[in-house]
């Protein structure tokens, strides 16, 4: 079968002048020759790019996960001496003599009404451990043999689970504006959390500019939560809130930030947020009654918590250019 000869284009239609013709060209090359970021490096040294966003800017930083036994704890020593929040803690005495911090004003008043029926159950349970500590009390040496092997066990798991370590120094997070001013700091050998790993080396030696380009599920917006919730429950964004909560647990360990911690710790009314998101997420059954527990969270109360964790986190960014 001979074959067609292409198709000449009509009189009527206006040919592209020579400015035109290479401006579409430009314009094609743009769109095909943008191949997607090389994670060969970051796969072999097992570091990633991440960016954040707060309300200060947005900026690049690495994150990576480690057992808990590989690695020092940033020295917050300093850090601490010069703590913009410590003028607002209160410290108060529990029954059991136990130290309680209030971590922000405004949303321990408005989280006091939650807290005290647990308060209540805690009180009879630890009357009852009281009771069952004294009705023990003549198996209490076995008690504690047991006790010690149990102990021992926790520390070996504690040991082996991978926890997140950031591109940090003293319990700062450092936070680049580009990625040129990252790969200089990284290449300068200057002092940091990760360079005790034992592909920082490695990675100080190979990495350029291009290769910082972080993925979709390593670029997190704490800017935009806490006006995101005080849009109230229609407006929440389960994928942002989601997210933020992980990055904000990944910080609050890996720069020793105790107070976002118990914010973000199991039962807590921000847990509570964060697990009703999740459930909304999924279908069936399971995504309406989600849905039905986020409707009983109080916007007020989960802005204004939020309010404190962005503050706390943006606290001890140190940003460089």
């Amino acid at each position: 079968m001979a074959r067609q000869s292409p198709q000449r284009p009509d009189a009527d239609e206006p040919e592209l002048d020579e400015t035109d013709a290479s401006a579409a060209a430009d314009e094609v090359e743009v769109e095909v020759d943008r191949p997607a970021a090389d994670r060969t490096l970051w796969d072999e040294v097992r570091i990633d790019p991440v960016e954040i966003a707060l309300p200060a800017g947005t900026g690049f930083t690495l994150r990576a996960y480690r057992t808990a036994r590989e690695l020092t704890p940033t020295d917050v020593a300093e850090r601490d001496e010069d703590d913009p929040f410590l003028a607002r803690r209160q410290v108060v005495e529990t029954e059991e003599d136990e130290e309680v911090v209030i971590l922000d004003e405004e949303f321990a008043a408005l989280s006091a009404e939650e807290d005290d029926e647990d308060e209540e159950k805690d009180g009879e349970r630890a009357r009852a451990r009281r009771r069952g500590r004294a009705a023990d009390a003549d198996d209490s040496a076995d008690d504690e043999d047991e006790d010690e092997d149990e102990a021992g066990e926790d520390e070996d798991d504690a040991g082996d689970e991978e926890v997140p370590v950031f591109l940090s120094h003293k319990g700062r997070l450092l936070l680049f504006k580009t990625p040129e001013s990252l790969v200089t700091f990284i290449r300068s050998g200057a002092p940091n959390d990760l360079s005790q790993l034992d592909s920082w080396n490695e990675l100080s030696e190979r990495l350029e500019p291009a290769d910082i380009a972080p993925l979709d599920e390593d670029t997190y917006e704490l800017d935009l939560v806490v006006e995101n919730l005080r849009g109230g429950h229609d407006a929440w964004d389960p994928a942002l809130l989601i997210e933020a909560g992980e990055i904000a647990r990944d910080l609050s360990y890996a720069l020793r930030l105790p107070a976002v911690l118990d914010m973000l710790s199991a039962g807590s009314s921000l847990d509570d947020l964060d697990e009703a998101l999740r459930a909304s997420v999924n279908g069936g059954i399971g995504g309406f009654l989600g849905r039905r527990r986020l409707k009983k969270i109080g916007a007020q109360t989960a802005s204004l918590g939020w309010r404190t964790i962005v503050g706390k986190i943006s606290a001890v960014v140190d940003w460089r250019d």
